[in-house]
Order: C-alpha cells, then sequence, then structure tokens
C-alpha cells in the first residue's frame, strides 16, 4: 500500500494516489492529468477508479479527463448532480483497490455533497482519511460556497450545522492514528486559518484544531461563519463546470492564439499585463490591468476578472506566457482568453512615481485607499482615515473612490497595490494615482503581498 501526495502551490491543493497490487486510485485529480498517469507508468500500475469528494470550487478537476484516457470509472457522490458518467459513492459504499478498501463517509458542511474517503489496510483496520474540504489541518471548511450554486444549495449557517455533525459524528469517532489528508493547505480561500502541516492525524487535530474544540452547535456555528475570506469571482463557475467536466487540458490551451504585440485588439476585452511592476509602469497599453507573474496569479486573475469577461494576456516573453496560459487553465478561464501576446507592445500609458518624502510629511494632502481584505484592515490599520475598498471589489466600486486630492493605494506588500492602481488610474483622471508598492514596509513592518 503506498500514498502519493501531489501539490498545485499556487492553489495550495492537494491530490492524491493510493496504490495497492498495482491498482491505483485518483482522489481529487488536479486539471492537468499528466502526473498521475506518469506515476502509473513508472510503477507499472493501472489506474482502476477516480473519486471527487465534492465539485470543487477554487480550482478545476481533470477527473473526466482522467476517466477518458484511462477507461476508468469516476466515483462521487450522487448528491452532487454529476452530469458526467460516474459511480454513485455514498455512505455504506466501499471501493476495493489491490489489498485496501475504501469507504465512502458523507460529510456535508463545505457543501452538501461532500464525502471523505476513509482507506482500511488489507487487516480492514482504519489506516487514514481523505477528507476533502470538510477538515483541514487547523482548520475546518467554510461554509458558505454552496448558498447559490450546485446541485443542492444550502444557508452558510445551515451547512455549518451539517459541519458540527460530520466533524463530531463521523470524523472525531476514528481512531486517534488514522492519517488526515485534506485537500488543501495554508493559502487556499476554502478555509480560514489553515495550518503549513499537510497532514496529520485524527488524534492531533481533535487536540489542536480550533473548530474540534469541545463546544456547543451554536457556537460552532458562529465561529467558523465569522470572518470568512473573500469569495472570487471565479468559484461559482468552477463548481457548475466540475459538476459537468472540463475539456482536454493540453487542447484547451493550445487553442489560445498567440498574437503579436502590433496585433489589433478587441476593444470589448480586458488586458491583463502581467509584466514587472517597474516595467508596466514606463509604458504599458491603455486600459491595461498589472497582475503580475506571482505565486497567487490564478487566484487574483478569478477575482477581478468576471468569467463571462474576455482578456488579452501580455508577458514578458513566450515560456512565461504559456506558463500563465496554463496556470488560467486551473481555474477554467483558459477560453476567455483571446490572444496570448508573448512580446510586450510598446505601451503609450505611464503611472506616475511617488514623491514619498512629499507623502510621509503630508499624508493628509492624499486620500489613501488601503485594497487589503477587511478582515486584515480591522486587525492591522496602517493609515488613519484610509478608505477600505477590497481588490476583488475594486472594478465594482469605482464610482466610490473621490477624487479631490491625489490617490495613493496600498496593500501589505505591493503585489495588490500594482493591480490597484492601474485598475483605478483607468477611471480617474482629474488626479494622479500613486502605487505606493512596496514602500508600504516603511509604514506597516510588514513585506507580505
Amino acid at each position: 500500500m503506498k500514498i502519493e501526495q501531489f501539490e498545485d502551490k499556487g492553489l495550495a491543493q492537494f491530490s492524491y494516489i493510493v496504490m495497492s497490487e498495482a491498482e491505483i486510485a485518483v482522489i481529487d485529480p488536479a486539471r492537468d492529468p499528466r502526473p498521475y498517469e506518469e506515476y502509473a507508468m513508472l510503477h507499472d500500475a493501472k489506474i482502476v477508479a477516480i473519486i471527487e469528494t465534492h465539485p470543487h470550487a477554487d480550482f478545476v478537476s481533470g477527473h473526466l479527463e482522467l476517466s477518458e484516457a484511462r477507461q476508468a470509472p469516476i466515483y462521487v457522490s450522487k448528491r452532487a448532480g454529476a452530469t458526467y458518467k460516474h459511480q454513485p459513492f455514498d455512505e455504506g459504499d466501499h471501493l476495493k483497490i489491490g489489498q485496501v478498501t475504501l469507504e465512502a463517509l458523507n460529510t456535508p458542511g463545505h457543501s452538501p455533497d461532500s464525502i471523505s474517503i476513509l482507506l482500511r489496510d488489507p487487516s480492514g483496520r482504519e489506516h487514514a482519511v481523505f477528507t476533502g474540504d470538510t477538515l483541514f489541518v487547523g482548520d475546518v471548511g467554510r461554509p458558505d460556497l454552496r448558498e447559490n450554486v450546485g446541485n443542492e444549495t444550502a444557508a452558510r449557517e445551515e451547512l455549518a450545522r451539517q459541519m458540527y455533525h460530520s466533524t463530531r459524528q463521523k470524523l472525531m469517532q476514528l481512531p486517534d492514528h488514522v492519517l488526515v489528508y485534506p485537500a488543501h493547505g495554508a493559502g487556499s480561500l476554502c478555509g480560514k486559518s489553515m495550518s503549513q502541516a499537510k497532514s496529520s492525524t485524527i488524534g492531533a487535530e481533535k487536540a489542536s484544531n480550533p473548530a474540534l474544540q469541545p463546544m456547543t452547535e451554536e457556537e460552532f456555528v458562529a465561529f467558523i461563519t465569522a470572518d470568512l475570506p473573500f469569495v472570487p469571482k471565479y468559484f461559482a463557475y468552477d463548481v457548475r463546470l466540475n459538476q459537468k467536466g472540463a475539456p482536454n487540458f493540453l487542447t484547451s490551451i493550445k487553442q489560445v492564439p498567440i498574437i503579436a504585440s502590433d496585433h489589433d485588439l478587441d476593444e470589448e476585452s480586458l488586458i491583463i499585463d502581467t509584466r514587472p511592476q517597474d516595467q508596466f509602469k514606463q509604458g504599458h497599453l491603455p486600459g491595461a490591468i498589472n497582475l503580475q507573474d506571482g505565486p497567487k496569479f490564478e487566484t487574483w486573475l478569478g477575482s477581478i476578472v468576471w468569467p463571462d469577461e474576455t482578456f488579452y494576456l501580455i508577458g514578458e516573453d513566450e515560456e512565461k506566457l504559456r506558463d500563465l496560459v496554463c496556470r488560467a487553465s486551473r481555474i477554467g478561464y483558459e477560453p476567455l482568453i483571446v490572444g496570448a501576446m508573448p512580446v510586450p507592445p510598446t505601451g503609450s500609458e505611464q503611472l506616475p512615481l511617488l514623491d514619498l518624502d512629499h507623502f510621509r510629511a503630508h499624508p493628509e494632502q492624499y486620500t489613501i485607499i488601503d485594497v487589503r481584505n477587511e478582515s486584515e484592515v480591522r486587525e492591522k490599520p496602517v493609515f488613519k482615515g484610509a478608505l477600505s475598498v477590497p481588490l476583488p471589489e475594486l472594478r465594482e466600486r469605482l464610482p466610490e473612490i473621490p477624487t479631490e486630492k491625489p490617490l495613493v493605494l496600498h496593500c501589505a506588500g505591493g503585489y495588490r497595490s500594482a493591480v490597484a492602481a492601474s485598475i483605478v488610474a483607468q477611471f480617474v483622471t482629474g488626479v494622479p494615482v500613486y502605487d505606493l508598492g512596496d514602500a508600504i514596509s516603511e509604514f506597516n513592518g510588514s513585506r507580505k503581498a
């Protein structure tokens, strides 16, 4: 018996292979199926099952493509409303993989259709549980993502109550030695405060996970519905896409056209310029948004661009651009790319540089806009009187921005403020728009993004 964990660091997503006697089950595969196929080939094993713990909101799964390529059935809860060919896998259902058994546990809470997968060793002893987005290391799944999307919907309070019972009556009843393998780690927006650890045990989580400590159902509901992270624009889109199955990965990314720098651009499409901010500020196309290549590129892309919008992608070179197309595909956004431009065009627009000495001496002469998340602002305010407009809401809230004084935008480290300044500069023309950038560290003592 062997368990292999695969990690997509950009989305803090984990998927798994369970192998026994040259048979493999893949749990919650990422969009690109090749790593699982390569693993099977390397170990001279056969993929015989693909299991989805629920229709994911934060990434696009490659379950359908992997199933069709390997002629392996997909197992998912009947409550998920999957429209692809599948085998229902719910409480009481078992699946034999070589000498081990995978057993379905219905564990709603993050979603009404969530399941966890209990792995029993050849002797029938509980060995590990793959908890999907129900139980994380140090946290549980957020309960607010299925209020308006999916085969079954429920209010966050109702899902929180379901999570209370799923954790107490199902997962916490497992022996303490059972290994816990979640679908996400620290940095994922599917929870609030996940640990950096990639796995745990039931005993360790019962001892240290704040959500598993003794409390009443009402206390639990209040606890896990408080201070929830923002919901990116693409989450509902991905739930629907995962319910039907995504198109072939390589075919889909190859359909993104590579265009020249002198290409006539469609005025109805956004322009996403992924170059470093210093290059962007020196010259960019009118209307371009400076969403830099970075660790969370796909999350911010799906937080700023709606899934019914199209966009151009500009990069420093073709190799980096093709990588960004692949990363966009992880959230299902590759069909929205109307053209990828590997050679940056000569841009006529520039962003002004802030006179830091003047800003330090006279901050009252500027309108300061804080684009961090609301929880960050509450926890650590930086400038007194700053206007709080979180980056994911910025495009929709542009009319709220005052234009009587020059604008200075900041975040926690410079990445988000670069995006924000490029957006606001398109809307505000009467006063200069400045990006405080990484100079924010002088004011908050931090180097976070």
